[in-house]
C-alpha cells in the first residue's frame, strides 16, 4: 500500500501532563482526559517503568500527542501501549504520529503494540489495513444517577436484605491496613478470573494494586457484598472520580463469586453504590462492558446506562521489527 509523505517539519518533543491533556481534548472534546487524571496514573508508576508522552509540533503548531506506556488493562509480557491524537484529518499526519509510536516501543523491546481507539474513529479502519487486527472490544455507558428509580428495584433490594445479605463500603468493614487490603485483593482476583475478556487477565501483583489501586481510591465508594456468615463474595466499584467529567464516578469491576450468583447480589450491590455516590455529590456514572458480558450488561440496561460506540483493542506483532 503506497504511503503518503510525512508533513514537513515534524518534531517530537516531550510535554507535561497539562500539555497532553490540551492536545487530546483539543483531537477528542467528546471523550476528555484532564491534567488530573494522568498525574494520578503518573504517581502510580514504578521507577524506571516505561512511559513517554510527547506532542508533534509543525511550524509553531501542535499538531498531535501520542503516549507510550505499560498497558494497564492488557498487562502481558511484552505488551506496550500507544495512545495516539491527531489534531488535523490528513492520513500523512496519522502515518507520521504511529510510525513514531511504534518506533518508540519498538526501541523500548516490546514484541506486542497494543492500543485502544473507538469504533466510529477513523484510526480503526486506518490501523486495520496497516497491520493491526481486533483484539477485543468494550462498550462504555454512562447513567445519570439523578434519574434513577430506586424505588422500581425495591422488591429485589429487600429480598437480598432479607436473605442476610449486608452491603457495606470498606470503610465501614475496619482499618484499611495491609490485612485489609489483601482480604479485598483476593476478592478481585477472584472475581477477575470470570472477567469474559478475549484473553484471560493477569491479575497484578498485590504490591503493583496496592500502588495503583489501594493507595488513594476513595473507599467510601467500594462497596462489599457480605453473605450471612461473614465472607467477602461480591464487590462494586463506584470509587474513582473522573476530574475531565465534573460530578462522574468511574464504575470499575463489578462481580459476584460463582457460588453466590443468582441472589440478586450484582444489581443490589450497584444501587448500593449508587445512593452512596449520590450522597457524595456525584450525578453520573461511567463504565465499560465486554459485548459479552451479558448478565451485567442486562443490569446495567435496567438502571438505564446509556450505551455508546464501542472501544476496540487492537494490536500489531513487533517480532521482527526494527
Amino acid at each position: 500500500m503506497e504511503r503518503a509523505a510525512p508533513p514537513a517539519q515534524l518534531t517530537f518533543q516531550p510535554t507535561d501532563a497539562e500539555g497532553f491533556a490540551a492536545a487530546v481534548n483539543a483531537a477528542t472534546p467528546d471523550a476528555p482526559i484532564s491534567a488530573a487524571d494522568l498525574q494520578r496514573l503518573d504517581a502510580a508508576r514504578a521507577p524506571g517503568e516505561h512511559h513517554t508522552r510527547r506532542l508533534a509540533w509543525e511550524g509553531g503548531e501542535v499538531v498531535g500527542a501520542l503516549e507510550t506506556e505499560l498497558p494497564r488493562m492488557d498487562s502481558f509480557e511484552g505488551w506496550l501501549q500507544l495512545v495516539v491524537h491527531t489534531l488535523r484529518p490528513e492520513d500523512s499526519l496519522r502515518e507520521a504520529l504511529w510510525t513514531e509510536a511504534l518506533a518508540t516501543v519498538t526501541a523500548a523491546g516490546a514484541q506486542t503494540a497494543v492500543t485502544r481507539v473507538r469504533e466510529d474513529t477513523p484510526d480503526l479502519p486506518f490501523l486495520l489495513a496497516r497491520g493491526w487486527g481486533e483484539h477485543d472490544r468494550m462498550w462504555p455507558s454512562t447513567l445519570d444517577l439523578r434519574m434513577l428509580d430506586f424505588a422500581a428495584f425495591a422488591g429485589e433490594e429487600a429480598r437480598v436484605r432479607e436473605a442476610g445479605f449486608r452491603l457495606l463500603p470498606l470503610t465501614d468493614l475496619g482499618p484499611w491496613d495491609e490485612a485489609q487490603q489483601r482480604h479485598y485483593y483476593e476478592l478481585t482476583i477472584a472475581l477477575l478470573a470470570d472477567v469474559p475478556s478475549a484473553r484471560r487477565i493477569e491479575p497484578w501483583p498485590f504490591e503493583v494494586w496496592q500502588r495503583r489501586f489501594g493507595k488513594d481510591t476513595p473507599r467510601e465508594g467500594l462497596f462489599v457484598a457480605v453473605a450471612p456468615s461473614g465472607e467477602w463474595v461480591g464487590t462494586s466499584q463506584l470509587a474513582q472520580p473522573l476530574p475531565a467529567r465534573p460530578g462522574t464516578l468511574h464504575n470499575g469491576l463489578t462481580g459476584v463469586l460463582p457460588a453466590w450468583r443468582g441472589c440478586g447480589l450484582g444489581l443490589a450491590l450497584k444501587l448500593a453504590a449508587a445512593r452512596a455516590a449520590l450522597t457524595r455529590g456525584y450525578t453520573h456514572s461511567r463504565t465499560s462492558n465486554h459485548p459479552s458480558n451479558r448478565p451485567m450488561l442486562a443490569i446495567n440496561e435496567r438502571l438505564g446506562f446509556v450505551r455508546e460506540a464501542a472501544t476496540v483493542t487492537l494490536i500489531r506483532s513487533l517480532e521482527g521489527a526494527g
